[in-house]
């Protein structure tokens, strides 16, 4: 029999880079970094990585960390001299 697979969302931050494109990473996921070329890109190949990070993990019976919480970005303007 099967083990059930569950779906799991976890956090992404895509940071744009200068040069062009999307760098993504997991903060439930230290190290876990890709990249795209364009946003939607970013998000696939992001979701590919995670996927086979998670699966190495699994692969040496590690710990699957669940989402605790859900970052909140916001740019906070100050006064600069």
């Amino acid at each position: 029999m099967r083990k059930a697979i569950e779906a799991q969302a976890y956090s992404a931050i895509l940071n744009p880079i200068s040069s062009g494109g999307y760098e993504v990473s997991f903060p439930d996921f230290p190290g876990c970094v890709t990249f795209g070329d364009s946003f939607e890109e970013a998000l696939n190949k992001g979701a590919e990585v995670l996927g086979l990070w998670i699966e190495e993990l699994e692969s040496h019976n590690q710990n699957i960390p669940i989402q605790k919480s859900h970052p909140i970005i916001a740019d906070i303007k100050v006064a600069v001299a």
